[in-house]
């Protein structure tokens, strides 16, 4: 059987946060309800979320992790066999691992708009260079755009959410 090296990772530095270690969650329920859980290998880290969530009163709650034994007891590997499957043509997470959901996108009945607003973009360009903006750049910058999109949803996967954030694209 093939061990993780950490137990779970620092939803704002990325860090590893090891079994038997200390670490920190936030007072506030929304921030620790199912699915969302978010931990913090410090203080540091657990503060720079505040201002984003726009707590008015919050704390950092203290933890310790789990043994590894504790954890493998809890939470034992899944075959591959036994992994529930998305329903065809939908994008929700699959649960893979304590660490590594799969996400499913659709790529059946994708709108495929120019996803930027055109006049504003021109404008800036003119404000910016003085130069003029071909209508073919709409097409390239949209499809860059969908592939920022994949991304930042595989990200809000990997961490757990179903809310795509402005730190999915960092």
């Amino acid at each position: 059987m093939e061990t993780s090296p950490a137990w779970a990772r620092c939803n704002s530095c990325k860090g590893d946060i090891d079994f038997e270690q200390t670490y920190y969650v936030c007072s506030v329920s929304t921030c620790n309800r199912k699915g969302t859980e978010l931990r913090f290998c410090s203080v540091e880290c657990w503060d720079a979320h505040v201002p984003v969530m726009r707590h008015r009163e919050a704390w950092a709650e203290e933890n310790r992790s789990p043994t590894q034994a504790q954890w493998e007891r809890e939470h034992p590997p899944v075959e591959e066999e036994d992994r529930p499957l998305a329903p065809a043509g939908s994008s929700a997470a699959v649960p893979s691992g304590p660490e590594t959901p799969i996400v499913c996108l659709n790529e059946t009945g994708l709108p495929h708009d120019i996803l930027i607003v055109v006049s504003k973009l021109k404008a800036y360009v003119r404000a910016r260079s003085g130069m003029n903006t071909s209508d073919a750049v709409m097409e390239v910058l949209s499809d860059r755009l969908r592939t920022l999109c994949d991304d930042g949803i595989r990200h809000a996967a990997a961490d757990g959410r179903k809310t795509l954030m402005d730190r999915d694209f960092k």
